[in-house]
């Protein structure tokens, strides 16, 4: 009779296979330490280790000689622990002979003589990382630096010139922002020594922009394309979605809003934008499934191409390349026919990368990947089993995956941010669910972004859904109280964590998994916060697809054709009116199809034909209730015109800046008022002032007259800029400088997208949305180019009515997001 069944979880832990864990903790150790000292003293430790890996293999093979053991298991001579020392010195020996080797290189030759006396160089390299905005360097600076990874080729300094091969920092200013991976650029800069141990060997510190010399690589120009395609088909969608749905699915997070990349740090989330051995896993699960047809070896070649594909297109980061070397290593046991074993696997590319990569050793990022790894391989399975006495089985591996992560990574997390994330568990087993649909959702899109946009819009509308469900779930648990709870930073910290959890398994293992009190306290842990989530539904439903104008809608730029027209709801069915387009430019059905029955101000930003023609539309479809007309006095008789048809209408009109208040005889007054509330909305006149309207030629300076105003509504902050040029523009800018300015939600850019933009306005308004209100096939060459790469550069979408048709700006939950027919 055969004795009781052995429990799950110890079946688990007699199979593991841990004879590859010491020998990839002693190249790690070895290499942490190697990598901060001089190669001479890494060289002459590698000797040391490698003479006593050849004193022990000559030790085991005397003892066999001397003592022959045929009827031995093979296993336990490797496990010795003889055999167990002559592995982990020989694998030491090996790493400290790669480390000495890359420091030699490093340490010694031109870049290091120059780098020690702080010279003034020119160099030459490639871009090897995207450019990160910084803070200001200096109170000095009017805009942010750059920071920029560069894998130099050639240095010139002190009457030398010489080849160069390794990594650098660059710090430059915002005109680095614009180089792309790959790039071979020239700068001149100075350089600064770094600390010992970090990966650049040096700082640049740069005061000029770069001189890009030789576009990027054909596969980086590829993979370049398709990342750009795929923040360009984001465009349109919500905060959230410009910055999950590429940051899931290819790690390009540049376009997170800092307020929910903040929310997913206290929840434990921030993982999910960070492309590790979860998205491997899920690619290749998605590859390997979709070829199961195909025979062993087939399967094998197949993924691995497409995880060649995967890291290619991810960048080769250092979680990236750890989950890359995991996944060949299942590739390779696939090809024989055995089945893997994920411990040895994860040491054995542990021990690979470090070989070739010794820096890996410090680099944050790295540890927590092979930390939850091995976490999730020694964890979460015997602790599912556990738990599935008191849960479902599907339940129990939902919440212990991310409790087992979140164990092994905890002690690491809190060197980098002394709080523990409470509620990191719930939140990552309610993410769980919406992350494999986005991940594969968004890897598709970013193929099929260059070859088929249409299809790409779709898929990433789809994934945009999921990473909605993601985002919320952040925010809703970043809001409750204690989300973070402060934790003793350094040693401390981490020793003080690790015995808690520890003391926390510890008690519930003794408790047993059929104690009473256990299931309703799990379950509870479960059930509240899918319940704390529930709130959001509104804006789920909000999201979904309808006519137009869509739901909730904030500010609409109608399309007018040539001309302008842009909608701010003040009210239930009222708005603030920018504008009336030409004549026939269908003004009017544009407040027609917003529902808007009453105009609470109408503002008119000077008299040409192209800003007022559509008056009369706008009189007959809704009630006006005040109207501001631009100071200008040209031209003549679209002035005359234009206060005619609104004192026949019997509107208030209102001239700001001019102090005099001209209207049509029988029209009412409203006074010179540069400011007001008109609804919900607050507006203020920024331009023109007096002074400009006193030296103003007339004639061709009525575009300069235009009235610029800044408005404020529940939900958006909006700068529309008429039809300014260079000089009103920068009258703006002084402005703003010296009055409230900063970032703004929305901008109308100025005169349909002229190329006379001021760059230092565009800085200072820096608009999540410009818009360009503009016709299809116009013949003033609007919009230029060079107008909407400027706003692009800032960061903003930039969205245009003879491409796009309407735009609408809506609100979406706590976030606001385009809605527009895009071509």
């Amino acid at each position: 009779m055969s004795g009781p069944p052995v429990p799950r979880s110890a079946q688990d832990v007699r199979t593991v296979d841990a004879r590859a864990v010491l020998p990839a903790v002693g190249a790690w150790a070895a290499a942490w330490v190697a990598v901060a000292q001089p190669a001479d003293a890494v060289a002459l430790a590698a000797a040391a280790a490698l003479g006593l890996a050849l004193v022990t293999g000559a030790v085991i093979g005397a003892t066999r000689r001397a003592r022959p053991q045929p009827g031995r298991h093979r296993r336990s001579a490797v496990t010795s622990p003889s055999a167990a020392a002559l592995l982990v010195t020989g694998v030491v020996a090996a790493v400290l002979l790669s480390t000495a080797a890359q420091l030699h290189h490093r340490q010694g030759g031109h870049l290091a003589d120059l780098t020690s006396r702080g010279a003034s160089v020119v160099v030459t390299g490639r871009v090897a990382s995207e450019p990160e905005p910084l803070g200001r360097a200096r109170e000095w600076e009017a805009a942010p630096r750059v920071r920029v990874q560069l894998d130099l080729e050639s240095v010139a300094g002190r009457g030398e010139r010489s080849g160069a091969s390794a990594p650098v920092v660059l710090l430059g200013p915002a005109t680095w922002g614009d180089v792309t991976l790959g790039e071979r650029v020239r700068v001149r800069a100075t350089l600064a020594a770094t600390e010992p141990g970090e990966r650049a060997v040096a700082l640049l510190l740069a005061g000029d922009p770069p001189d890009v010399t030789d576009p990027p690589p054909a596969t980086l120009r590829v993979v370049n394309a398709m990342r750009g395609r795929l923040r360009a088909v984001t465009a349109d969608l919500s905060p959230q979605a410009r910055g999950l749905v590429p940051g899931i699915a290819v790690g390009d997070d540049r376009a997170l809003p800092t307020a929910l990349e903040e929310d997913m740090r206290a929840t434990g989330l921030t993982h999910l934008t960070a492309v590790s051995g979860a998205h491997v896993a899920i690619l290749l699960g998605a590859v390997l499934g979709s070829t199961a047809w195909l025979p062993r070896r087939g399967r094998a070649v197949v993924g691995a191409v497409a995880l060649a594909a995967f890291v290619l297109l991810v960048r080769p980061e250092a979680s990236v390349l750890r989950s890359a070397a995991m996944g060949a290593v299942v590739l390779v046991a696939l090809l024989l026919g055995r089945p893997s074993r994920a411990l040895p696997a994860l040491a054995g590319a542990v021990v690979g990368l470090i070989l070739l990569d010794p820096w890996l050793a410090r680099e944050y990022g790295f540890a927590l990947s092979v930390l939850a790894t091995g976490g999730l391989v020694l964890l979460a399975r015997p602790w599912a089993s556990w738990l599935s006495h008191v849960v479902p089985r599907w339940l129990a591996v939902g919440i212990a995956v991310p409790a087992a992560a979140q164990a092994a990574c905890g002690p690491v997390v809190v060197l980098l941010t002394p709080a523990v994330a409470l509620y990191a568990v719930p939140a990552n087993l309610l993410a769980a669910v919406a992350v494999p649909p986005a991940t594969v959702l968004g890897v598709a899109a970013t193929l099929l972004g260059p070859v088929w946009p249409t299809a790409a819009s779709v898929l990433v509308t789809a994934a945009a859904a999921f990473t909605w469900w993601i985002a919320t779930v952040a925010q809703t648990f970043a809001g409750l109280p204690a989300a973070q709870v402060p934790w003793p930073a350094g040693g401390p910290g981490v020793l003080a964590l690790a015995v808690a959890t520890a003391a926390g398994v510890g008690v519930l293992a003794r408790a047993g998994p059929r104690a009473a009190w256990l299931r309703p306290v799990v379950v509870v842990a479960v059930v509240v916060p899918a319940l704390l989530v529930l709130p959001w539904r509104d804006d789920l439903v909000a999201a979904l697809p309808d006519g137009w104008p869509p739901r909730g809608w904030v500010a609409i730029q109608c399309d007018v054709g040539q001309g302008a027209a842009f909608l701010l709801r003040s009210g239930d069915d009222a708005a603030v009116m920018i504008d009336t387009g030409p004549d026939g430019g269908a003004a009017g059905d544009c407040l027609g199809a917003a529902d808007v029955g009453r105009v609470d101000l109408l503002v008119l930003t000077h008299a040409h034909a192209d800003h007022v023609g559509g008056l009369a539309e706008v009189l007959a479809a809704a009630e006006v209730t005040a109207a501001v007309l631009g100071p200008g006095p040209e031209p003549a008789p679209g002035v005359r015109d234009t206060l005619t048809l609104l004192a026949d209408a019997g509107v208030p009109v209102s001239r700001p800046v001019t102090h005099e208040v001209p209207v049509a005889p029988g029209g009412r007054a409203a006074g010179p008022a540069d400011r007001g509330r008109a609804g919900e909305v607050d507006w203020q006149v920024l331009w023109p002032t007096p002074a400009a309207v006193a030296r103003s030629p007339g004639g061709d300076g009525v575009n300069d007259l235009s009235l610029v105003l800044r408005l404020t509504a529940p939900g958006a902050d909006v700068v529309a800029l008429g039809d300014v040029e260079l000089a009103g523009q920068a009258g703006v800018r002084g402005r703003l400088a010296g009055a409230r300015g900063g970032a703004v939600d929305v901008v109308v850019m100025a005169h349909h997208g002229s190329a006379r933009q001021d760059a230092g306005l565009a800085a200072a308004l820096r608009p999540r949305l410009t818009v360009v209100s503009v016709g299809a096939g116009n013949d003033y060459g609007h919009p230029a180019a060079s107008a909407l790469e400027l706003y692009a550069r800032t960061g903003s979408v930039v969205l245009r009515t003879d491409t796009c048709g309407e735009i609408a700006l809506v609100r979406r939950g706590p976030d606001l997001a385009t809605v527009s027919r895009c071509r």
